[in-house]
């Protein structure tokens, strides 16, 4: 049987180095999200609309790429996928840095997302980590992606007030150079790459993830937060500096203080979806706020007034941003979380490009005020669909390893089929896994301990 222990040397090493290279990579993304409305109207034959696709573009590229270069991973291994993908994205760093048009930075913003390696850092996070352990090691890499955000927020205006848009690419660079840095010097080399079904996509299980209902709500629902963010973005810099008379090199100081104070606004939010099980409720009003936030950020109304719709944005924005990848885990059938996360940031990354597009067109249709207001429309169109999802149960993910011998392994899948509690079952002969969706009132975690040569008991996943 597995117990609880603390992270091993190795462990704290590996998701140490995976989490920098995540961060300096997302750092690198969202630098230039409350810049290229403001600059890129200095390049050659930028307009507001390609301006938009400037900014949404990356995810077109992240979106086609991110599952196949996850399953290319599995067959070449982990330390290619991630070279090539850091440095395809320092050259589109670089290209983008050196263009005098828009047409060259959409370019590099192109070459930019192409290197999409989130889903291979994390397998290799799974390669890196004990069962036991993986839960904990992915919600760690993932706390750098916020930190990352904040850092953008304060870093990209600081750096574009002193270089303009060629610095903050060049920096952009340079971080995915520091990452190929951490990766050759400081991640633990893996001697077999493995599939993990909790992490990788699987081929055969693509369709069933595609057409389940309650998955699909999910993934349209991050599609329209990251067609939000994108197109939120293309028009919030423009009302703070045209409208509000803020100075381009001034902004970090309002997206700052409203970041850590949306962090305090999230509270309400987990208290009535955790504690009080009213999700729907949570999410409801969650995406009730994304909706006003806009119509409140309209510069007509103030400084002060924009700043408390950027405050419920980015409350509402992050919570949900947690919320929605927690509910996919509960949601998806046993053994289906790693290729429904893949179809998950496909259609996030998609959301991204969309985005960036409608609110590109949007700004030179209308100006800000029609941004905002597709933005508070599509916040609204979303509603309905959360509020139709059908809320995951008290169910948890489980996973067991067999044994090596087939006799042993043929008696644990017997017990597992007719345990209380087990609502869903799948068998990964080629991984020595079982993933059970189990009823965790029910289920008893230890009833494997007895047996012989088990490699492991249900070890949880929290999701």
């Amino acid at each position: 049987m597995l117990t609880k222990t603390p992270m091993n040397a190795l462990e704290r090493r590996s998701v140490a180095a995976l989490a920098a290279l995540y961060c300096f990579r997302m750092l690198g993304l969202f630098m230039v999200l409350p810049l290229l409305a403001l600059y890129a109207d200095e390049l050659e034959g930028a307009t507001p609309a390609l301006i938009g696709l400037a900014i949404g573009v990356y995810g077109l590229t992240q979106a086609l790429l991110q599952v196949p270069l996850g399953m290319l991973s599995d067959r070449v291994g982990r330390l290619p996928v991630l070279l090539g993908g850091l440095a395809l994205f320092a050259f589109g760093s670089f290209v983008a840095a050196q263009a005098t048009t828009i047409e060259g930075v959409i370019a590099g913003r192109l070459l930019q997302g192409a290197g999409a390696i989130s889903s291979t850092i994390m397998a290799l996070v799974a390669d890196l980590t004990r069962d036991e352990q993986r839960t904990k090691a992915m919600a760690l890499v993932g706390i750098s992606i916020g930190l990352s955000f904040a850092l953008a927020m304060m870093l990209g205006p600081l750096l574009a007030a002193t270089g303009g848009l060629p610095l903050v690419f060049n920096a952009t660079g340079g971080m995915a150079l520091l990452g190929i840095l951490v990766l050759v010097l400081a991640v633990p080399r893996v001697r077999r790459v493995a599939t993990h079904g909790e992490v990788g996509t699987v081929p055969s299980l693509l369709w069933r993830t595609l057409v389940d209902r309650n998955l699909l709500r999910l993934n349209t629902g991050v599609f329209t937060l990251h067609f939000l963010l994108m197109a939120a973005f293309v028009g919030l810099p423009l009302v703070l500096e045209q409208s509000l008379g803020v100075g381009r090199d001034q902004h970090w100081k309002i997206y700052l203080p409203v970041l850590v104070a949306s962090v305090l606004g999230m509270v309400p939010f987990m208290l009535l979806s955790e504690r009080q099980g009213r999700l729907k409720l949570a999410l409801g009003l969650g995406i009730c706020c994304l909706a006003l936030s806009q119509l409140l950020a309209m510069g007509s109304l103030g400084l002060t007034v924009f700043c408390l719709g950027l405050w419920l944005y980015f409350t509402a924005f992050n919570y949900l941003e947690a919320a929605l990848p927690s509910l996919v885990s509960k949601a998806v059938y046993a053994g289906g979380k790693g290729t429904a996360l893949g179809v998950y940031a496909t259609f996030q990354f998609l959301g991204a490009f969309v985005g960036g597009t409608a609110g590109g067109l949007a700004l030179q249709l209308g100006g800000t005020d029609a941004v905002l207001v597709l933005c508070a429309v599509v916040a609204l169109l979303w509603l309905p669909l959360a509020l139709g999802m059908q809320t995951p149960g008290n169910l948890a993910n489980h996973l067991v390893r067999l044994p090596a011998d087939p006799r042993a392994a043929d008696a644990v899948l017997e017990r597992l089929r007719t345990a209380p509690g087990v609502a869903d079952m799948l068998v990964m002969r080629e991984e020595d896994t079982v993933y059970l969706k189990v009823n965790a009132e029910l289920f008893d975690s230890n009833m494997l301990a007895d047996e012989p040569d088990t490699v492991g008991a249900a070890i949880p996943d929290r999701g």
